[in-house]
């Protein structure tokens, strides 16, 4: 709900929960935010801007205006005029000057949620959302500013998007848009971030934030594995259960910048979008530019609430296509199974295992085009390597899928080897300096698709392999981040915008995939987690979690992710042991737990795994078509930490009738000499009784318990012998 108070100038954007409130202020109508948090009755916290105390409003007190812009809340705070944070826009005309401010100038209440030009982004229907389209202006630098804000009806989201638009006759030059801001009093917050690097990405961090700036980023083109685009300030005392949090979470794939800068005068201001550095648009007379969409969060109730709030939003208001509610086909993959050294039969010997196991889909990794048997050549050649794969590839497929197999296969389109075909014909495609040598990484370079002809070209040839055969899934990859950032086909006034023409390139792509391929599912990768965002999510269901398949090191991997994504969009593998990036050894049936968690599969050659560990597939096959539709729909439940307490993990899924609940247990290490470990479960109805079942473990009887006793006094869960040692729990409700 949105309404506008017209005596007072005040914008009340209401969830269920939340209130949301923007002012008016002055006779030159600046924009400012009054309030975000638990749902008010009434809008009248216009005070909360401290317009009648010093400096004043600048018609009052024009000779401080210069203070007042650099205390004053601003709703989308601009630069080079006074306010001396962190702005979220900056603009340099023609003749070289910055500097800009802005004013309101009118509004529109629209019910539903308007598409953001090629771009991914939340939506839905006239019943399940409205939208706030703010106009703001700067005359003196020929500018509008569209500051759109969506409240959604069903959950406690606000998203945020900004378009900004030439008004005048030369040309502008943007150095900085932000997607959101949010000006407000410092509570001695803390930050909560993901951060990482590869084989382990989204670790969580919390820390006390303090005077000045403080932020997390990524200039690699990509959202990356170091940092994640998402941020929260926490209260203090805040808890998984309890606590006050404003969180954000950038739908983009490339350079973001999220940060929290504590003034002089104790307010904090809370920003994300588009990183700055290396970053200038031309926009011409009468062009506009669309910044992403940041989904913004608040709640009081804790961490859990948050991911719930997460959770849902992007299942009904963000994933799209076939699988979007339906289960995955459980995968077989190649990679770590053979790497480069496969053919036909070694692929068929594979799928004829699986098929009999239950398992339901062969993919194809790297290694089956051009002339690549080595991570060094060939990308860029995407046409089948016959000396591989006898008969080609319709041959393999139609026998893997006489098997009772779908089929995948890998690509990595956004690259180019120094030795292909392609290179070797239009070295020009790649991104370049002039002059300057390239810098390979994996020995290859990224091809310029700020340049359509790349983009139509790298397309064709993908889609011309998926028009080949009946190819169901595709591994989307992306393994190196961007560097030697230049383009030939742009001019020297242009070159600022390569890394985002970029993403709206891979989006573009992505797209148009989906469109012509309607029925396929796409798994986005890049070096496993580096590119695992909200962008990804609007084009596939699912992104590859991580390179790190240990099943010890993917719970803080998945819990961290778990904190804002669904599990059905964690890829998540059962791979052999001991483990390709570790060599560390863990039980086969912990690794198929820990997988579950996610979109379930296989990530080795089952023709070879030792026989105990080949037995035990048809009973986790079983375990996931038994448990999927509760784990991908159900709410979750951050019970234990293992990064915390070093010792167990521990979470749970309830479905949304509150019948059924199944809790994962991992005890990682063991304790000599010590008593069971009770648990607090969550989510369950307390007027409900349950039938408690240790799945895995016959030695424990079922009982029945109420919803109260289990979730206020808690359940034991008893050690078991060893290290790495998982349990499943099962709850279903019984009639009293």
């Amino acid at each position: 709900m949105i309404i506008y108070n017209e005596r007072e100038r005040v914008f009340k954007l209401d969830t269920p929960n939340t209130t949301y409130m923007i002012g008016i202020v002055d006779e030159e109508n600046f924009v400012g935010h009054i309030y975000y948090g638990r749902r008010l009755r009434e809008a009248d916290a216009s005070c909360l801007m401290r317009t009648e105390e010093p400096p004043f409003v600048p018609s009052k007190n024009n000779r401080e205006r210069c203070s007042f812009y650099d205390c004053f809340p601003f709703e989308y705070p601009a630069n080079g005029l006074g306010d001396y944070r962190e702005g979220c826009l900056g603009v340099r005309t023609a003749a070289g000057h910055v500097g800009c401010l802005l004013s309101y100038r009118s509004h529109e209440i629209i019910k539903g949620k308007p598409a953001l030009e090629g771009l991914p982004a939340t939506f839905g229907t006239e019943e399940a959302c409205t939208t706030l389209k703010l106009v703001c202006e700067d005359n003196y630098a020929g500018m509008q500013v569209e500051l759109l804000y969506t409240v959604f009806h069903d959950t406690d989201v606000i998203t945020r998007s900004v378009k900004v638009i030439n008004t005048g006759s030369d040309a502008l030059f943007l150095t900085k848009v932000y997607s959101a801001c949010i000006d407000m009093d410092n509570r001695d917050f803390d930050m909560v971030s993901l951060h990482g690097s590869w084989a382990r990405e989204r670790h969580i961090q919390r820390k006390p934030i303090g005077y000045g700036i403080q932020n997390v980023s990524s200039f690699r083109g990509e959202s990356s594995h170091q940092d994640h685009p998402f941020l929260a300030l926490v209260d203090k005392n805040t808890t998984q259960e309890n606590g006050e949090i404003y969180a954000m979470n950038f739908v983009y794939s490339g350079n973001f910048r999220a940060q929290a800068e504590v003034s002089q005068f104790d307010s904090v201001r809370m920003t994300m979008g588009i990183h700055p550095e290396n970053f200038c648009w031309k926009l011409e007379s009468g062009e506009s530019f669309q910044a992403p969409e940041v989904v913004m969060v608040y709640t009081d109730k804790g961490f859990d609430a948050m991911t719930g709030i997460f959770h849902r939003l992007y299942r009904k208001h963000l994933i799209r296509g076939e699988y979007r509610n339906k289960k995955r086909p459980i995968l077989i993959n190649n990679w770590e199974a053979t790497y480069f050294a496969f053919d036909t039969e070694k692929l068929l010997s594979i799928a004829k295992e699986a098929s009999k196991l239950g398992i339901e889909m062969l993919v194809m990794d790297d290694g089956w085009f051009g002339k690549r048997n080595f991570d060094d050549c060939a990308l860029g050649d995407w046409t089948v390597n016959e000396d591989k794969l006898k008969g080609g590839l319709k041959y393999l497929v139609d026998e893997v899928n006489k098997l009772g197999l779908k089929f995948g296969i890998w690509f990595e389109p956004e690259m180019i080897s120094p030795d292909s075909d392609l290179y070797r014909a239009h070295p020009d495609w790649a991104l370049a300096i002039p002059g300057r040598p390239g810098t390979e990484s994996r020995q290859q370079f990224v091809l310029d698709l700020s340049r359509q002809e790349i983009v139509d070209a790298i397309y064709g040839q993908v889609a011309a392999v998926l028009r080949s055969a009946n190819i169901e899934y595709v591994k989307w990859d992306m393994n190196r981040q961007l560097s030697d950032i230049g383009s030939c086909g742009l001019p020297a006034d242009r070159q600022g915008e390569i890394y985002h023409r970029y993403v709206l390139a891979v989006y573009q792509m992505q797209d148009r995939l989906t469109k012509e391929f309607p029925h396929l599912l796409l798994e986005n990768c890049s070096g496993g987690g580096a590119r695992f965002d909200p962008g990804m999510l609007y084009y596939s269901p699912q992104i590859w979690c991580s390179d790190d398949t240990d099943a010890i090191e993917r719970l803080a991997i998945q819990e961290g992710t778990a904190l804002i994504y669904p599990l059905s969009t964690m890829g998540a593998h059962v791979s052999d042991c001991p483990n390709h990036a570790l060599g560390r050894v863990t039980p086969f049936e912990t690794r198929g737990i820990v997988a579950l968690a996610g979109t379930f599969g296989y990530e080795l050659d089952v023709t070879k795994i030792p026989q105990e560990d080949r037995e035990m597939i048809p009973d986790q096959v079983a375990m996931y078509h038994k448990y999927n539709d509760l784990v991908r729909e159900g709410d979750y439940y951050r019970i234990a930490s293992y990064a915390q307490n070093h010792r167990y993990d521990c979470w749970q899924v309830v479905d949304a009738e509150r019948d059924e609940a199944l809790v994962t247990f991992v005890q990682v290490l063991n304790r000599v000499n010590f008593k069971s470990m009770r648990i607090l479960l969550k989510g369950l109805d307390e007027n409900k009784h349950y039938n408690v079942v240790f799945v895995n473990d016959e030695g424990i009887e079922p009982k029945v318990y109420s919803g109260d006793t289990l979730m206020k006094a808690g359940l034991l869960i008893p050690y078991w012998k060893g290290d790495f040692k998982a349990r499943l729990i099962d709850l279903r409700a019984v009639q009293d």
